[in-house]
């Protein structure tokens, strides 16, 4: 496929900071989204909490299947645009890598760690995505990290339009619109599927539901496309993907051809971002937003497993932190008197749901060791 002008070119790319020769048949980012595919982050995803915790069902999503469905829905509109699609989803697959044990519970008690620990920069999950791409994963002799390229770490540092981190080497320009399709599909998945998730655990009710205008005018269609209510309910949910992922791109072309954007310097250098949905899908999103917050995550049930999540990475904490040689060898050689609660931390969030949980149980429980 042809790609637009003001799209991110392959042979444009910045490079990566250690200068390596490139491969003959495969694209700077089909690499880049390939070593993340094949990093040990990208694998414990598959035991990371979305909202549900992995042991909760089989069904329900986990980091990694919403990962998939992120890119999945990234490239989709990346391919509508023009965008690079392969530099598109090695953002997307690579977004929440940084995410810890029991989701944003987890991220929360890890904070406040910090916090307590005088640790300025806290944990913030983005943040660790960046640290296990450059620092933390180690498959290579040559240099610590994936050595990825400028523009997929740059869909990292920048891809979360409400706040952008501050590192060395980026600057304060606008990012690729390959980089601002990512929190827009990131939001479409989780709005969409969460809804779906607290269905199936049936903490939302069709009729709690009809609080949402959007849910109502899809009900209304979905009674004529099935007798069965788990196909409407199927009908719904991938209808409601689509009028995000329409009205998204529909707008995103909108906003560059009234602002006559013909390169990526035009797309770097505008003072806002262009890829977005319209006003009104605005308004329509941060209604669900609301009553998924409202009805779905502030529930006892999840709320009950965000306390258990808290504790179980506290206790760990402390117990860690008062005598690291229960740390396994490899963890105890990288601590010094400078980085014990920073290294602790960082293992701490490696850590995938059931570890976490087998490790607090080992700590614990005299009967298992």
């Amino acid at each position: 496929m042809k790609l637009a002008s003001y799209s991110q070119h392959c042979e444009n790319s910045r490079g990566r900071f250690y200068p390596e020769k490139e491969h003959p048949i495969r694209t700077i980012y089909q690499r880049d989204r390939d070593r993340i595919i094949h990093s040990s982050a990208f694998r414990k995803l598959e035991y990371k909490t979305q909202v549900f915790m992995n042991f909760a069902g089989d069904l329900y999503r986990t980091r990694l299947t919403h990962t998939l469905e992120v890119a999945q829905i990234a490239r989709t509109i990346a391919r509508a645009l023009q965008l690079n699609e392969d530099l598109t989803e090695a953002i997307a697959l690579a977004h929440d890598l940084g995410h810890p044990p029991f989701g944003h519970a987890g991220e929360h008690a890890l904070n406040n760690i910090c916090k307590k620990e005088g640790i300025k920069d806290g944990f913030e999950h983005n943040a660790h995505t960046y640290k296990i791409l450059t620092e933390i994963e180690k498959r290579y002799e040559d240099f610590p990290g994936l050595n990825l390229s400028y523009e997929v770490l740059e869909g990292i540092v920048k891809h979360d339009g409400k706040k952008t981190m501050q590192v060395t080497g980026f600057d304060n320009k606008q990012p690729t619109l390959e980089v601002q399709i990512i929190e827009w599909a990131d939001e479409f998945a989780y709005n969409s599927h969460d809804l779906e998730d607290g269905i199936f655990a049936k903490i939302l009710t069709f009729e709690k539901l009809k609080q949402l205008d959007i849910w109502n005018e899809l009900y209304e269609k979905a009674q004529s496309y099935s007798d069965y209510e788990n196909i409407r309910l199927r009908y719904i949910i991938r209808s409601l993907i689509n009028i995000f992922v329409m009205d998204f791109i529909d707008n995103t072309k909108n906003n560059i051809q009234s602002h006559n954007i013909k390169n990526i310097d035009d797309v770097r250098n505008h003072p806002t971002r262009l890829a977005a949905p319209s006003p009104t899908m605005m308004k329509t999103i941060q209604s669900l937003k609301t009553f998924l917050r409202e009805n779905l995550y502030s529930f006892y049930i999840v709320e009950r497993m965000a306390e258990k999540a808290t504790m179980i990475i506290s206790k760990l904490y402390e117990q860690y932190n008062n005598n690291i040689i229960i740390l396994p060898p490899h963890i105890q050689h990288r601590i010094n008197e400078d980085n014990k609660q920073q290294i602790i931390i960082d293992y701490i969030a490696g850590m995938t749901d059931r570890f976490a949980i087998r490790e607090y149980n080992s700590l614990f429980n005299p009967q298992i060791s």
